[in-house]
């Protein structure tokens, strides 16, 4: 493992997730009366826990193990580092651009809202029609500098 990142939420939508599914049940103690007060909380507390965790488990990794070339992650997703052409970190200023109108419909894009920064993997693939890949991470520039290292020495 030559890199790994979890994208996880921020902290403070945890607590906000526990108000509002606590607001949820508070309408259903007060509307449902011959209902026990305490079930409406037991049973919707973990929907926004379950929901902050789902939204968490992406992760960004670099594996490389023996002759194998290496195996960029993001996510569900994987790609071979032989294919990847270039990489470059796109700034949260620039993110709006890189999503909007210059983003190629046949990319293939990981994105987190709560992350700003992306980076950018250019492919050099004649068999795959993605052109690139946009995915978010906190720190691209050692995202960045891994990935040269790694196909620099391919």
């Amino acid at each position: 493992m030559l890199y790994s990142e979890k994208l996880w939420v921020p902290w403070w939508w945890w607590p906000l997730g526990l108000f509002a599914s606590s607001m949820v049940a508070l309408q259903f103690a007060i509307g449902i009366r011959t209902l026990p007060t305490w079930l409406p909380f037991l049973l919707l507390a973990p929907i926004p826990l379950w929901v902050l965790w789902h939204l968490s488990r992406t992760q960004i990794s670099v594996t490389q193990d023996g002759n194998d070339p290496g195996t960029f992650h993001a996510g569900d997703a994987h790609l071979p580092i032989n294919v990847i052409a270039r990489v470059a970190a796109i700034p949260a200023t620039a993110k709006q651009a890189a999503m909007g109108r210059q983003l190629d419909p046949a990319a293939f894009v990981q994105h987190r809202t709560w992350i700003n920064t992306l980076i950018l993997v250019v492919l050099d693939d004649p068999d795959d029609p993605t052109p690139y890949w946009l995915v978010s991470t906190r720190t691209p520039d050692k995202l960045v500098g891994v990935l040269n290292d790694v196909t620099n020495r391919k």
